[in-house]
């Protein structure tokens, strides 16, 4: 049987899933549990983490400070949440969408009903007998998806369009028509962005050698780690620019190897290489490295990098995105579902969002249709048991 290869990690990776553990307020064995990585090894990152700030403490809070500050905050979330919804439905009732109860019978996966009554100054027991007037089979049934379709969607970070919400339906055991869900979907105003373009990063105006285009728009393997292609583009932050350099396994369409940095010289793409080869292993049959031809991955200290891994290098042609396809969707969804809809106010907060977004989100929730519907470390999970089963004889 195959064994999954040992995991290594680079000191960006660390800093950064510690960053998540400190900035997202979660247990550090749930962030372990989303990002794939063993609580025990987490926690010693934090600790050490902890150690080297040496933070100093100039006073605690009383009791009563403490017990203030948290009934400040409990008042900050609810003012903050009934902003939230006069905002959505100030926006839906204008329109005539959705009348007052049909609107809190809608969002009431999303806001407290006693809020929302309070808000739209109604009642309680008025808005309940509205829903025994209004408890068809059909009627319950468009509830019950709508609640679902709601926390898909949240769960998708707003990016599933109604393909990709109605396969997720079924997943789930609902049996649900393509076009239901769409309409639905259109009720509860839940659409995914459009796409945009953004330009790419290649500097192909140099004397390195060229390696021959080996995968010559193939982008379907039958195995992990077998093919990897690499790009990379940047991002706007309110530091300057950020660049991300990535390697995705075609296989699985995971991201295996990433790495960010305020320049785009050769180090940049040998850290991301460093950290996919921190964490895979060539495949039995051998690996190919697909990118463009830009001076980065062209460079002799690159090549050099792939050849004393073991790896064959290959290059698109000259001037051709759709030689390196995978690469550029993979930036057209991260700045279309991700990028676009944030600020960052420095280098160190995209850093940290950005890696959430790749390893949390991206390589362990997010469905991709390319693969079956399912996520690439799901997709690679299936791949893994289906070895592991004893052939028939």
């Amino acid at each position: 049987m195959t064994k999954k290869p040992r995991r290594l990690f680079t000191d960006e990776q660390k800093a950064e899933a510690v960053n998540i553990v400190k900035q997202s307020g979660k247990p550090v064995s749930q962030v372990a549990k989303e990002m794939g990585l063993t609580e025990s090894a987490l926690r010693k990152w934090v600790k050490q983490s902890q150690i080297d700030a040496q933070p100093r403490i100039e006073g605690e809070l009383t009791s009563a400070e403490q017990q203030e500050l948290l009934m400040l905050r409990r008042e900050l979330k609810r003012v903050k949440m009934e902003r939230d919804f006069l905002k959505k439905a100030a926006n839906l009732l204008r329109k005539g969408k959705l009348r007052p109860y049909e609107l809190i019978h809608a969002e009431k996966v999303n806001f407290p009903i006693n809020l929302m009554c309070r808000v739209l100054n109604l009642t309680r027991s008025g808005y309940y007998a509205w829903c025994k007037r209004n408890s068809s089979p059909r009627a319950r049934e468009n509830q019950i998806l709508s609640e679902q379709i709601v926390e898909i969607f949240e769960a998708s970070r707003g990016t599933y369009g109604s393909p990709r919400m109605h396969e997720a339906l079924l997943e789930r055991g609902f049996e649900v028509g393509l076009n239901r869900v769409a309409r639905l979907m259109a009720e509860l105003e839940l659409r995914a962005r459009p796409k945009r373009k953004f330009k790419a990063t290649t500097d192909s105006e140099h004397s390195f050698p060229i390696s021959d285009n080996l995968l010559n728009r193939e982008f379907k393997t039958t195995e992990p780690d077998r093919v990897w292609v690499a790009d990379m583009t940047y991002i706007w932050t309110g530091e300057g620019w950020l660049y991300l350099a990535v390697i995705i396994d075609l296989f699985s369409r995971r991201v295996v190897g990433w790495s960010m940095a305020d320049h785009m010289r050769t180090e940049l793409v040998l850290t991301a290489l460093e950290a996919a080869l921190g964490q895979r292993q060539a495949s039995s049959q051998g690996l190919i490295f697909h990118s463009d031809r830009g001076s980065q991955y062209a460079s002799n200290d690159y090549q050099i990098a792939l050849q004393n891994a073991g790896i064959q290098g290959s290059m698109s042609r000259r001037a051709n995105c759709w030689d390196n396809a995978v690469a550029e969707s993979f930036f057209g969804t991260i700045k279309m579902e991700f990028i676009h809809r944030m600020t960052f106010a420095d280098h160190a907060e995209a850093k940290t969002a950005i890696s959430e977004w790749i390893e949390v989100f991206y390589n362990r929730q997010r469905i991709h249709s390319t693969i079956g519907f399912l996520s690439p470390v799901q997709f690679e999970e299936d791949y893994w048991l289906s070895l592991s089963q004893p052939v028939a004889a």
